[in-house]
Order: structure tokens, then sequence, then C-alpha cells
């Protein structure tokens, strides 16, 4: 199924189940009203809201309207953790065993699809890297990749944003500060992995993500087979302690460029037929006035 969460001026929105082809989505208050509430009891939740989208889908829901991601937040529009994986060279991190790769963002406002990147401060050069990013269940400590993968609930674009030093000397992106990091975007729907059918492969999704600035591509990303696993970003991350239900991990593999005021950029994959599985991410880089 595919979830999205409603623009409604609280912090959190309201939870919907949007249609397969994104044209048509329903409330659904009568399970769940945040994307949260729903993750924290999802065994139970989770059959409801499959109900739901299924009835969407065959026209048979009562109450259904046009989808408009226009109007979305992040479809979990703040966690209690977000954690991204730098994309470091794969040598590097079989070296370092992966977790100097794993870095703590910030969770508390994360922007929807559509929403501006507002940059308030003109010395650091903006720069962003797209990937995709999972949202887990509860996982124990020490918990073994092949667990991390049964409690992945929801995969969904990301578009991470970077501030990068351009004085002389002070090339580095962002030196590891939260203030180097001011906003992460999500696409506009998060989508269980049953929906992704064989193109979701032991943790890795097979299918390419696209990059586009101004309407001109900025790349293409494969799928890398050599690469880690989310199964086993996940088990690093809880290699210490447990993870609570509506853990964030975000992979970019994906960067541009350094960005200009007005710059659009869209990030999106779309399926073997052309249709696009998440919606777009569809951002401008804005100086707030």
């Amino acid at each position: 199924m595919k979830l999205a969460s409603y623009k409604d001026g609280s912090r959190d929105g309201q939870l919907l189940v949007v249609s397969r082809d994104l044209r048509s989505a329903h409330y659904a208050t009568g399970a769940a009203h945040t994307l949260q509430q729903a993750l924290d009891d999802w065994n139970f939740i989770a059959p409801q809201l499959q109900d739901l989208y299924v009835a969407l889908n065959q026209g048979r829901a009562r109450h259904a309207f046009a989808f408009e991601p226009a109007r979305c937040m992040a479809p979990l529009p703040r966690a209690f953790q977000w954690v991204a994986v730098d994309p470091a060279p794969l040598a590097q991190a079989q070296a370092t065993t992966g977790l100097s790769r794993l870095r703590q963002g910030s969770g508390d406002a994360f922007l929807g699809p559509c929403d501006d990147m507002p940059w308030h401060d003109p010395a650091l050069a903006a720069e962003c890297a797209a990937g995709l990013a999972v949202v887990s269940g509860d996982l124990p400590a020490r918990a073994n990749p092949e667990q991390a993968l049964d409690a992945i609930r929801l995969l969904l674009l990301v578009n991470d944003w970077c501030g990068r030093e351009s004085s002389a000397g002070k090339a580095a992106r962002g030196a590891g500060t939260a203030p180097a990091w001011p906003g992460t975007a999500f696409s506009p729907v998060a989508v269980t992995l049953d929906e992704l059918g064989s193109a979701w492969q032991r943790g890795r999704l097979q299918l390419p993500l696209q990059l586009t600035r101004n309407g001109q591509p900025l790349g293409t990303c494969e799928p890398d087979s050599s690469a880690l696993h989310f199964g086993q970003w996940l088990s690093l991350l809880c290699r210490q302690r447990p993870l609570r239900a509506g853990t964030v991990l975000g992979c970019t593999a994906l960067p541009s460029p350094v960005l200009e005021e007005g710059d659009q950029l869209r990030v999106e994959i779309s399926s073997p037929d052309g249709q696009s599985l998440f919606g777009a991410i569809a951002q401008t880089l804005a100086l707030p006035a």
C-alpha cells in the first residue's frame, strides 16, 4: 500500500491511504490519524489500512478524493531518529565496519515533497543528495540483517540538503556539523515492500533513481549489488541499542553539484511501465526574504 500525510496545521499531519496510480486518496482516520500512530501498532492497524487500500484501488472507497502531492508533508513528518548513510566508497566502509558512515540527522521537522528549501546562510554553498530511505518497526539491540529486513515497514525517496563551506581551505562537505545539513525532504508517499514486487531484492530496490535540475538530468543511479543493503545498515545501527518504530534510515547515492537560488530539483523512480512509484520530490532552492 501507499501512505501519505496531508498538511492540516499540526506537526504530524493527517494520514492518507493513496491509490496505486497516485490519482486518488482517502483519509485513514478510521484506523489511525498519523503515520507514527500506525507504526506504533503496526500489526493491528496495517491490515485496516490495507483493506482501505484495496477498496480505493477497486473504486469502492466511499469518500475518495483526488490526491494532490503539493498538499503533502513528508509521509512521516517528524521522526524520533533520522540517520543517513554517508556516501563514502564501499572499500572505506568495509575498512571501518560501516559505523563511521552513519550520520545522525535532524528529524524534528522534515520537508514535504514540494516544499521549497529555504537557504538561510549564503556563505554555505548549497548541495543535495538523492536516495532511498526506509522506516523501521521496533528492532532489538544486536538484531541481525535478516531480522532488520523483516522490520522494514516502508520505503520512500529522500533528498538530503547539505551546506558546504565555499572559502579556501574549507571545502570539506559539512564538516560533520548539524547546521551543515539544514533540511531533508521525502517523497509524497511511502510504500510497503509488497508493492515493489520483484524490484525489491534482499534490501535493495532494483530500479534506477533519477535526479534532474531545471529539467536537465544530473544523473541516474543504478542499483549496486556490491553495496551494503538496508538490512545490514539497520543491523549496524542497532549494534549497541534497540530501535523504536518510526526510525528512518536513508542512503543517498546521487549528489548534485553546487546549486543556485531558483534551481528546481526533482527526484523520482519509475516502474518499468513508466509509472511513478513514490511520486516526485520537486523542490526549489529559495533564499528567504
